[in-house]
């Protein structure tokens, strides 16, 4: 099992935390948003690690991770990053995609760890509760997710104009298997033909996904019931300490 760390984006909205560091440096509760995800992982057993960086890409540079670059990641972004780490795509294992700026209990991976879908999409169910804490309105900053009776995603990554459009909340954090991941870089050569290349580089991960499931690939959610956080703000990092200090978790 291997796992790619998007890491390669500035983090604008983090400042002046990411002034001098990427992103996934900063820190929550003493450690790195990096340092949870790897320690997370390694107790799951994914040993192979592999993180893309872009933004001050020099300081991910260590011993325990393979470092890609996205010497682009200004004017591109997470889907093409993804493709920075290619070589890491070779379908020897299944790989877990993360976005950088997110930590997760153990659960949450070992949940999408025994997925067998083609492609796992870790989701949270409870996800109101959280966007409740982190902003006065959901609906400002959420998209559609929904599913069939099996967990198939039928749509994800849209603007949703009520709640119940919402079935539960993309949390960044996926599972390829290792039989399809040759067939993903074809997807991608064919988005890029459809498109063009300038669209297709500034993709969002969700639109990638749906893309897949509108090509009839099987694309299942993992839900989970909280677990996890996303730190896209400092007032996201506030709520995440929060959490901890009152012992709920992440």
């Amino acid at each position: 099992m291997k796992a790619i760390i998007l890491a390669a984006g500035m983090g604008t909205r983090l400042r002046p935390l990411t002034d001098a560091r990427p992103k996934c440096l900063v820190e929550l509760d003493g450690q790195s948003l990096l340092d949870h995800q790897i320690h997370v992982l390694l107790g799951a057993g994914v040993k192979n690690l592999h993180i893309v960086g872009g933004y001050l890409a020099n300081m991910l540079d260590r011993p325990d991770v393979t470092l890609h670059r996205n010497t682009r990641f200004d004017e591109t972004n997470m889907v093409e990053t993804l493709f920075c780490a290619a070589k890491a795509l070779d379908g020897a294992s299944d790989v877990i995609v993360s976005y950088g700026d997110i930590v997760y209990e153990p659960r949450v991976i070992d949940r999408l760890i025994n997925c067998d879908a083609q492609v796992c999409v870790t989701a949270d169910k409870d996800w109101l509760r959280y966007w409740e804490d982190r902003m006065p309105n959901p609906l400002d900053d959420v998209e559609t997710f929904a599913v069939d009776a099996e967990n198939r995603i039928l749509e994800l990554g849209k603007k949703p104009k009520t709640l119940e459009e919402v079935e539960g909340q993309f949390m960044g954090l996926i599972k390829f298997r290792a039989d399809v991941l040759e067939k993903i870089h074809y997807s991608w050569l064919d988005i890029k033909k459809i498109v063009g290349l300038a669209a297709a580089e500034k993709m969002p991960m969700t639109d990638f996904l749906q893309y897949l499931i509108d090509s009839d690939w099987d694309v299942r959610a993992v839900f989970v019931s909280n677990g996890w956080a996303e730190v896209d703000t400092v007032s996201d990092l506030a709520v995440a300490k929060q959490n901890l200090s009152r012992g709920n978790g992440l």
